[in-house]
């Protein structure tokens, strides 16, 4: 299974394949048809908490990563949409791509979890 990750403000590719928004959050300025999503994980979202301490400061990153990496540990939904990623629906596309927001394409959520999300399929 390869996991790219893409902001999802880039424009929509028919390669992208499987297209998972992972913010908790519906991203400004955007329709639901401009996203062109499969599924829209918010269980797969950093908290709230977590979200707002790091505040996208490059200074909390590592903190940011730990703290993200528990709660993804924690959490079962999380668990469960990776070994889905693994079952028949998802293997039909050549490809996942996380979709997030953040300015910020080195440090944001989707580069987690496509670290987090085959460790767990």
């Amino acid at each position: 299974m390869e996991i790219v990750i893409k902001r999802v403000y880039e424009p929509y590719e028919e390669s992208d394949g499987y297209r998972v928004l992972v913010d908790r959050l519906w991203p400004r300025g955007l329709t639901r048809a401009r996203v062109h999503y499969n599924e829209w994980a918010k269980c797969l979202a950093p908290s709230t908490e977590l979200r707002k301490a790091f505040g996208h400061d490059p200074a909390k990153w590592d903190m940011f990563q730990a703290k993200y990496v528990e709660e993804l540990d924690a959490n079962p939904e999380a668990l469960a949409f990776a070994k889905k990623l693994a079952g028949p629906e998802v293997a039909a596309y050549p490809r996942v791509t996380l979709l997030y927001a953040a300015r910020n394409e080195q440090e944001n959520e989707a580069v987690v979890l496509a670290q987090w999300l085959p460790k767990h399929a």
